[in-house]
């Protein structure tokens, strides 16, 4: 009775097997739950239109991007699938500064552009994967420093909306 709860070499196999068996089915699961966009409802503004869709595309992108072929390396894997989470996380932020009117909220969202930019760089540090210093600010159309940046080496910088200025 007891030599069927010694470990062995064919159930270890089983066991990674199980696991790897939940690990797959969870992936396909959560990429066939994801409903398709929506259209924006009718009596919806144009800008909300506009927020419904750029957020739709936004949660699209992250999802196929977290979608990555296993490497063998469980730590690269890990960075691979949060660097596109943490992202999209960026880029509905982005989108809340783009069009949110709550000021609190706004705030919140700048703190989310900065700290989810901080981890994907402390995690591709983690696997030896060269960061940038000076990364453009999400809501920066292009790498352009400002003057307020020069010198600023964390490369988290990102210019304040004219309405979040004292």
């Amino acid at each position: 009775m007891l030599r069927f709860l010694k470990p062995n070499l064919g159930m270890t196999l089983f066991g990674a097997r199980v696991l790897f068996a939940f690990f797959a089915s969870s992936l396909v699961l959560a990429h066939e739950a994801r409903h398709e966009p929506t259209p924006p409802a009718a009596t919806a503004t144009a800008e909300e239109k506009s927020f419904l869709n750029e957020n739709d595309a936004a949660m699209t992108k992250m999802m196929n991007d977290m979608a990555v072929k296993p490497s063998g390396d469980i730590d690269r894997d890990f960075v691979a699938m949060m660097t596109p989470h943490h992202q999209g996380a960026i880029d509905m932020a982005v989108l809340e500064l783009r069009y949110g009117k709550n000021e609190q909220l706004r705030r919140i969202a700048q703190e989310i552009i900065v700290d989810q930019m901080q981890e994907i760089a402390a995690m591709k540090l983690a696997i030896g994967e060269q960061v940038s210093t000076t990364p453009p600010a999400p809501t920066q159309s292009s790498p352009s420093p400002s003057p307020a940046s020069e010198g600023h080496t964390t490369g988290m910088h990102m210019d304040m909306p004219a309405g979040m200025k004292k």
